[in-house]
């Protein structure tokens, strides 16, 4: 039985690319999941449970199957213990001969080390980034040293609370912290 294997890594992706290209190839049971591949996979564990001997596991390309090469290896390994093999589609890889084997690893020892040059590329822009004084996530709306000011002449951390749109409890833990840095 041709089973095939789709996954994404958010709920935001979308898998038609993959279950159009198993359905050309006439994949007769699909297991979808919309989740990272560093989180459990509780569709791959049921694809994994209900394979066969003679079972082909169909996958769009490998790194949607594993996150690394020992991951790859170990999902590999379960599904040679079961006797069923891998096929991807866009990769010349079939496991059922030593060279396919041999391309499996090859490929995915790639995919790690791609993933490794990207993460270094974007600690390194983030590193650049924060150099430059690129902040993230959202605006302040509290504006720290404007809310001592004020407090100072006598605005009280409800009215403080209310012109910066935050609650008064953010602003006596602010004023308070700015206190214990100044070692007041």
């Amino acid at each position: 039985m041709l089973i095939g294997y789709a996954r994404v890594s958010t709920t935001e992706q979308d898998t038609a690319l993959q279950l159009d290209a198993f359905s050309r190839a006439g994949v007769e049971l699909v297991f979808e999941e919309k989740l990272s591949a560093i989180a459990n996979r509780p569709r791959l564990e049921a694809m994994l449970y209900c394979l066969r001997r003679g079972d082909v596991v169909i996958v769009y390309k490998l790194d949607r199957l594993a996150r690394s090469l020992g991951d790859l290896l170990r999902v590999l390994e379960r599904i040679k213990a079961c006797g069923a093999s891998i096929r991807s589609i866009t990769e010349p890889v079939d496991t059922d001969t030593p060279i396919g084997v041999l391309m499996v690893q090859q490929l995915g020892a790639f995919a790690q080390f791609e993933r490794s040059m990207i993460r270094e590329r974007c600690a390194a822009g983030t590193r650049a980034a924060m150099a430059r004084g690129v902040r993230w996530g959202r605006p302040r709306k509290f504006d720290w040293n404007l809310a001592e000011k004020l407090h100072g002449e006598g605005a009280t951390p409800f009215e403080l609370g209310e012109r910066f749109g935050v609650h008064h409890t953010a602003v006596r833990l602010a004023l308070k912290t700015l206190r214990a840095q100044r070692g007041d």
